[in-house]
């Protein structure tokens, strides 16, 4: 039994991953030479988990119609540094914590500060919505150092793979990690979630051997822009993880 198959299960989706259990012996199974970790390789795996983390949190906690936003800053507001923005941060949720409790709503949010090459502070923020409340009416009045800008409703478009991939830039990602969702250049960046979003753990299973083909799940379709099949570079060993997205989603 070499291989692990550990899946993740949300409400329409189901993250798989495939890999060898080093472990294990692979007799007959051709394996790449195993090499010491790079800096860079650090780097990517940190990033990845990161980004998984970010979209599992998306995927367990929000849902469509909650909010992405962007804090922004007034010129002559603009802050002096990180610590500044981090606490102009604190003091907008947990202001605007005391107006959903007010409702008897649990905040939940996600965000990430960044500064650009021109030194436009601002905080792209993910945040649950209450039904029938005017929340961004809520935001605007308790950031006072700017605008609330293009507030957008979140949609199930992808199941937030690309929003994960956003929020977590920072001024090591380029274009080339994640296509065009890149639009500005971050010169510095601190991602931060709420404490109240732990994340459950996945299952795991142990194969007889390498699955040759990827089958969907009954009602569950394969989300190609998900499917990645590679060698590790540090155990030299095949792996690969996917998306499956349920055909009739849960409203």
């Amino acid at each position: 039994m070499a291989t692990k198959r550990v899946r993740y299960f949300f409400a329409d989706v189901i993250e798989v991953e495939e890999y060898h259990d080093g472990r294990y012996g692979a007799p007959g199974r051709e394996r790449k030479k195993k090499r010491k970790a790079t800096p860079e390789d650090m780097e990517r795996v940190n990033q990845y988990n990161k980004e998984k983390k970010a979209r599992h949190r998306l995927r367990e906690y929000f849902k469509q119609d909650d909010w992405f936003m962007t804090l922004t800053y007034r010129k002559e507001c603009r802050p002096k540094n990180m610590a500044e923005v981090q606490k102009h941060y604190k003091n907008f949720y947990t202001k605007v914590r005391k107006e959903y409790r007010k409702e008897k709503y649990e905040l939940f949010w996600i965000r990430n500060i960044e500064n650009t090459t021109k030194n436009n502070w601002h905080i792209h923020v993910v945040i649950n919505n209450i039904p029938g409340v005017n929340v961004i009416e809520i935001f605007n009045r308790v950031w006072p150092h700017g605008r609330i800008y293009d507030p957008k409703p979140l949609y199930k478009r992808g199941e937030f793979a690309d929003l994960a991939t956003y929020i977590t830039k920072d001024e090591k990602t380029t274009r080339e990690v994640i296509g065009e969702v890149l639009d500005h250049k971050v010169t510095e960046a601190s991602y931060s979630t709420s404490r109240n979003m732990p994340l459950k753990p996945p299952k795991t299973r142990k194969l007889k051997r390498w699955p040759k083909e990827v089958k969907p799940r009954k009602g569950y379709y394969i989300d190609k822009r998900s499917y990645f099949e590679g060698i590790n570079p540090v155990t030299g060993y095949k792996y690969r993880h996917y998306t499956l997205i349920r055909i009739n989603r849960r409203i």
